[in-house]
């Protein structure tokens, strides 16, 4: 070590550079670990419903690209927008509930398929009053540093 370093940084007698260096080698790749993607769109899946279950319209929103599709154009982001606005309006109280969640990636894309369960809104209210069940099959894209979802297709289930 040069003579420098030696009286700016004081080492103890034994010290191995080695040590510091293997300890780095251990360590640095543990921070710099990234959550797959798949885990990701399971995230986003998980506080999409969270938000519904709070009336909280800007929290499911960030998750729902611009240019989302819903049932091949039956729903659109700014229809999706207005339903849920009028929901938190109503103060609708339907539970949202999310079955095993299936993903399969395609090219840049994830395909992510699972049961949606709809409980426990008011008699008047715009969704169901009594649990309803719906396979849904969603269609995620990265954008803006996230997983978005930009298509959706759902059928009541059995």
């Amino acid at each position: 070590m040069p003579s420098f370093l030696r009286r700016a940084v004081p080492i103890r007698a034994g010290f191995r550079p080695w040590v510091l260096l293997l300890l780095l080698v251990v360590v640095m790749p543990a921070g710099c670990r990234r959550t797959p993607d798949e885990q990701q769109v399971r995230q986003a899946i998980s506080e999409a419903a969270a938000a519904a279950r709070n009336n909280d319209a800007g929290g499911l929103l960030a998750w729902v690209s611009n240019d989302f599709v819903g049932n091949e154009g039956d729903l659109d982001r700014d229809g999706l927008r207005r339903l849920l606005a009028l929901r938190a309006f109503r103060h609708d109280s339907t539970g949202v509930l999310i079955g095993p969640v299936s993903i399969e990636r395609q090219g840049d894309r994830m395909i992510a398929t699972f049961s949606l369960t709809l409980t426990g809104g008011r008699s008047d209210s715009l969704l169901p009053d009594r649990g309803e069940s719906f396979s849904m099959s969603t269609t995620w894209r990265h954008e803006g540093g996230r997983w978005r979802c930009y298509s959706a297709t759902w059928k009541q289930g059995d």
